[in-house]
């Protein structure tokens, strides 16, 4: 059996994987489907799905929380300031709440922040 069997099965149904599928893949191999899905972010059915290219959700959404927690991919939030592409899209999702003063902030600069992502 191979020592890298997520990598293996990426690189089999991607035939050349992006850098991020294989970021993906070697955490996966390093841990568990489920522990990098907890790190990451989407469920370890989506990251099974991911890895073996047959997810048919938004898998943009996928690579910006890879990139963000696995490669240290950063976006420069006006009210946050620096912070991983995956926070970012957490910050982005998370509903409004007047009683929050972050929150009101976030909400009011994330319609026209140019790291936005299109719902």
């Amino acid at each position: 059996m191979s020592a890298t069997p997520n990598l293996d099965r990426a690189r089999a149904a991607w035939g050349t994987a992006p850098d991020w599928v294989d970021a993906l893949a070697r955490a996966c191999d390093g841990a568990s489907q489920g522990k990098v899905a907890k790190r990451v972010g989407p469920s370890a059915a989506v990251i099974n799905q991911v890895l073996g290219n047959s997810y048919k959700g938004r898998m943009d959404r996928v690579e910006k929380c890879v990139r963000g927690e696995l490669m240290r991919a950063t976006v420069i939030c006006p009210v946050l300031g620096d912070l991983s592409t995956r926070r970012c899209l957490d910050a982005q999702h998370r509903p409004f709440a007047a009683t929050n003063p972050l929150r009101v902030q976030l909400h009011q600069a994330c319609k026209t922040c140019p790291n936005r992502e299109d719902a």
